[in-house]
């Protein structure tokens, strides 16, 4: 099969999943194509990885379907909130039609998107919310729930005495926040299992191998480690692995990079919270368009997470959101 035989076959199938999950997502799609172009940027955390490269084609998808000239930004590290305070900016600048954030830091980007409002421009808020109340809607994953998730395959694996260590992402993120707060309150439920400790990687996975060696050192007794984001997933888990703790180390991840799922297969990630990256995308320009229109939208649409391992990694429905062929 050729490269561009694969490549439309692959095209296919990722629109196909995306009415499905659309379908799913309780978002009554809008068939009206915009009959002059609207400009939408997407202002996101980080400007590669797996996760936003995948969330840009479904934003892509809907803006070829919706008729919008999408315009991708992002900042090259997740810690540059200033940098991103300026994209934002420069969207407002530039008259944007609509803008979709998703915010490095909750409270700093909040100023920035209240000014987007003040002159009119519409913010969607997708993947991580921002302490804004002119925010239009937000979509994306519930991460309070994707942090229970996590604690609670945890905590099965390395049973209810057991020492557990975090790392997580950056500090005063929305979601980052949200899935430790829900991981944690899930671990308060047994008091025979210790948090002996909480590590910040900024979304620098070299950081998150040295933090994985600072823990391990400092707690050579520990049971398992939680890793919130792709970054801090991969950085924490090869860590493990060349350290010798694979296995005797539970780690649950989140995200489905390439190298995790080899983890994965290779039994040093037990298990991964995925999300949906490809709908956040497309869902969000939907929603633009629908704001952009003036048709109603839901204050918040969640795309859900899944607790994926070997068990359940090779189901179908689970291969669709697992490989969503990234370009």
């Amino acid at each position: 099969m050729t490269s561009q035989i694969a490549k439309r076959i692959m095209g296919i199938l990722m629109l196909a999943l995306t009415i499905l999950l659309t379908s799913c997502s309780g978002v009554t799609p809008s068939l009206h194509v915009l009959e002059k172009p609207k400009n939408v940027d997407m202002i996101v955390k980080m400007n590669h990885g797996d996760f936003w490269n995948t969330v840009k084609m479904g934003a892509e998808v809907a803006a070829k379907e919706y008729n919008v000239n999408l315009t991708f930004k992002a900042p090259p590290n997740e810690n540059d909130i200033d940098e991103q305070i300026r994209l934002v900016d420069e969207s407002i600048h530039n008259n944007a039609d609509a803008i979709i954030l998703s915010a490095s830091d909750y409270m700093k980007l909040a100023q920035v998107t209240d000014r987007a409002a003040y002159y009119k421009i519409p913010v969607i808020s997708m993947d991580s919310e921002v302490a804004s109340a002119r925010i239009k809607t937000f979509v994306g994953t519930n991460n309070y729930e994707a942090g229970q998730k996590a604690a609670e395959r945890l905590i099965k694996l390395t049973g209810t005495e057991s020492r557990i260590g975090v790392m997580n992402f950056v500090k005063g993120a929305k979601n980052a926040d949200e899935r430790e707060e829900g991981f944690m309150d899930y671990v308060a439920r047994y008091p025979g299992v210790e948090v002996v400790d909480i590590e910040y990687c900024e979304s620098d996975e070299q950081l998150a191998r040295k933090l994985t060696r600072k823990m391990m050192t400092e707690h050579p007794d520990l049971n398992g480690i939680v890793a919130l984001n792709e970054v801090a997933s991969i950085g924490t888990a090869e860590e493990i692995q060349e350290l010798g703790y694979g296995e005797k180390v539970k780690i649950i991840t989140f995200d489905s990079p390439a190298k995790v799922m080899e983890l994965l297969q290779e039994g040093i990630v037990q298990g991964t919270v995925i999300q949906n990256p490809f709908n956040n995308g497309y869902l969000a320009v939907q929603l633009a368009v629908q704001v952009m229109e003036g048709i109603e939208v839901p204050d918040r649409v969640d795309t859900y997470s899944k607790l994926i391992d070997l068990d359940n990694m090779l189901w179908p429905e689970n291969q669709k959101l697992l490989f969503p062929f990234v370009k």
